[in-house]
């Protein structure tokens, strides 16, 4: 330890390290539950390139394991700290180093917050679509190691898609930089693409060059109840085989509109069984909207209520974001499960996942990237009665496998981290494993970053 610290003194600043046990504590896991965590040696908070080279050297010639991380509002386990190893918090590295409307990119270093960097683009006339739940406190670098999601991936896709280029501080203190800053490109193998959603087990991201788009027209939204789960995911196949193209596309179930209601009295449809929320960010909204409400009702929708204005429709995207806060108001703990099928297999996976809560006796709650099939099931529970943890957990598992069966995956924005470790063998197979594996060890011959994710 004191071999450890002071050769990280030596290229770093005082304040950049902290070893305070009651501090240091406080960076051991991020937001999801029920995950190992272990104590980290020492918490470092770089602010260049050189000082995040120098963890790295340090840390190859003393075996010491690193473990990046963002703002840790991930939800998987992935930026957890294992046992003496060095916590490397990239978020004091959070500038906007350029932002190009002509070439339409951003360059960017990895704390930057992503709706600090939304807003900044939206001042030259450009848009950065993903934006997670967490917007306001996820950062750009941890986005990229999860390939982050949220609600616009329906027209816009996710962040992998906006990806153009990396520099990466390899295990070994290297700087690798990867991709492009042109609209296309195609020397070599595509290394950006495979740091993208590594979780942190490849490379360190220092910097990145973001595709940006125009700023499109406000959106509006439109927002259908439905008498079941089953009418509502007609409708989401009926809207999307007409060739509709929505900017986002959003489910709620009535667990999630109780939670949400009781937590900040947002006045949604108590009574509906499922909550379709609708956006159009096109020339003529309204027009989308109206042809969109009519396959609503013709699905079965009770009530299909386009908002007046775009004040009003934001209200309806609040409601949204904060369906996974609310859940974890409903008991003690939660598991937030991030399982994505087919669209095709949407009703069926919300049917099998009421079943599965039926069975175990629990409370789920579902709220879902409608538009690609992309549901979070949460599983609330109290974490004090070991017999509900117990069937928390196996629920969990029940819903992943039932994913899987319905042709999905086992995680479409969250990452694997810790929580899915086994579930990622079973979904890869024993040669996809294999090659993985391959691959991290030529990055990461010693195992030093990020140990114990993902496999």
């Amino acid at each position: 330890m004191s071999d450890l610290l002071e050769r990280l003194r030596a290229g770093l600043p005082p304040e950049a390290l902290i070893t305070d046990p009651d501090v240091t504590a406080s960076y051991a896991h991020d937001m999801a539950g029920f995950c190992e965590a272990g104590t980290p040696a020492v918490v470092v908070l770089p602010r260049t390139v050189e000082q995040v080279q120098h963890v790295m050297r340090t840390a190859t010639a003393l075996r010491v394991p690193v473990v990046p991380q963002g703002a840790r509002t991930g939800l998987s386990g992935a930026a957890n700290a294992s046992d003496g190893c060095i916590v490397l918090s990239l978020v004091k590295m959070d500038r906007i180093l350029e932002i190009s409307p002509v070439d339409r990119i951003a360059v960017v270093e990895p704390g930057v917050v992503n709706a600090v960097l939304s807003r900044a683009v939206n001042e030259h006339g450009l848009y950065y679509p993903p934006d997670p739940s967490s917007w306001e406190t996820c950062t750009i670098g941890g986005n990229i190691g999860t390939a982050s999601g949220g609600l616009c991936c329906v027209k816009y896709g996710v962040t992998a898609e906006y990806v153009l280029g990396l520099e990466v501080v390899l295990a070994d203190g290297r700087l690798l930089t990867t991709g492009r800053r042109t609209a296309k490109g195609v020397a070599g193998y595509d290394l950006t693409r495979l740091f993208v959603g590594s979780e942190g087990s490849l490379g360190i991201v220092v910097k990145a060059v973001l595709a940006l788009k125009p700023q499109p027209p406000q959106q509006l939204v439109l927002a259908a109840e439905f008498p079941s789960a089953a009418a509502a995911c007609d409708a989401v196949c009926r809207i999307m085989e007409r060739g509709h193209t929505p900017s986002l596309l959003e489910l709620m179930d009535r667990t999630t509109v109780r939670a949400v209601n009781a937590m900040a009295s947002m006045g949604l449809p108590e009574t509906t069984e499922a909550l379709l929320l609708c956006a159009f960010d096109t020339p003529d909204p309204l027009a989308d909207l109206a042809a969109v409400g009519e396959l609503c009702a013709a699905a079965g929708a009770t009530e299909v209520v386009p908002a007046d204005n775009p004040a009003e429709s934001e209200l309806l995207l609040q409601a949204r974001r904060m369906s996974l806060t609310a859940l974890e108001t409903v008991k003690s703990a939660t598991m937030i499960d991030d399982v994505c099928v087919p669209r095709s297999q949407l009703g069926a996976m919300l049917a099998g996942t009421a079943a599965i809560a039926e069975e175990y006796g629990l409370t789920i709650g579902v709220c879902a990237h409608a538009g690609d099939g992309n549901t979070h099931p949460v599983v609330c529970f109290d974490h004090h009665d070991p017999d509900e943890s117990r069937r928390a957990r196996a629920s969990f598992d029940a819903i992943m496998a039932l994913g899987l069966e319905l042709g999905g995956t086992i995680t479409g924005e969250h990452g694997v981290g810790v929580l899915k470790k086994e579930w990622l063998a079973r979904e890869l197979g024993e040669t996809g494993v294999e090659l993985q594996r391959s691959i991290k060890a030529a990055f990461d011959p010693l195992g030093l970053l990020n140990p114990g994710k993902l496999f």
